[in-house]
């Protein structure tokens, strides 16, 4: 039996990520993907077992990313504001960084697969998010609603400025998510998260 080889295994990743992007999941295959790489079908399924194997594997691997970023000097005790400030700029140097990889999790995000690869980052996120949350209900800080309310007030704002910047708005072509404009939606969810 061979052996892995780590940047084979990152070449495999990277270029899986840039077909689905490119392609969609639909368009995806163990074959295209082998080609695009340059190595035997075979190869890959030293690392896979499936193609959903992969697919599941290279999602959490992004996600892995994702969370290490996002959450980087990050603790449940910060204060609300402070705690989503920081959230805020991490997700946005998330994107700057890897612009791609979150095209490919919004891929990923609308197919059958995402099932398995949401109990992974639910467990993940909940985890610190968690205690962050209820000490903030806790605190005075966070109106208690649903989860998905939450999260939809929270973020998706947050998300929808980093569609606006990577395709352009319905006004501008050229929008930009600057500091000054990050910082005016962030006071404007917070105000609307307050009890």
């Amino acid at each position: 039996m061979r052996t892995r080889d780590t940047d084979k295994e990152g070449l495999v990743r990277r270029k899986a990520i840039e077909m689905i992007v490119k392609e969609g999941l639909d368009g995806f295959s163990m074959q295209k993907l082998a080609k695009a790489a340059n190595i035997s079908p075979a190869t890959l399924y030293i690392y896979y077992k499936d193609r959903e194997d992969l697919l599941i594997s290279v999602s959490l691997t992004v996600v892995d990313e994702m969370l290490a970023i996002s959450l980087q000097d990050f603790h449940p005790e910060l204060s609300f504001a402070e705690g989503m400030r920081l959230q805020w700029r991490n997700r946005l140097e998330y994107f700057r960084r890897y612009p791609v990889e979150m095209q490919f999790m919004e891929q990923v995000r609308y197919s059958p697969m995402y099932e398995k690869v949401h109990e992974t980052v639910s467990h993940k996120f909940g985890d610190v998010l968690g205690p962050f949350v209820h000490r903030a209900i806790a605190n005075g800080e966070l109106k208690p609603v649903p989860f998905e309310v939450y999260w939809s007030v929270a973020f998706a704002p947050l998300y929808q400025l980093i569609k606006f910047h990577s395709q352009g708005s319905h006004k501008d072509r050229n929008f930009k998510i600057t500091e000054e404009i990050m910082l005016t939606t962030l006071e404007m969810v917070l105000k609307g998260l307050k009890p």
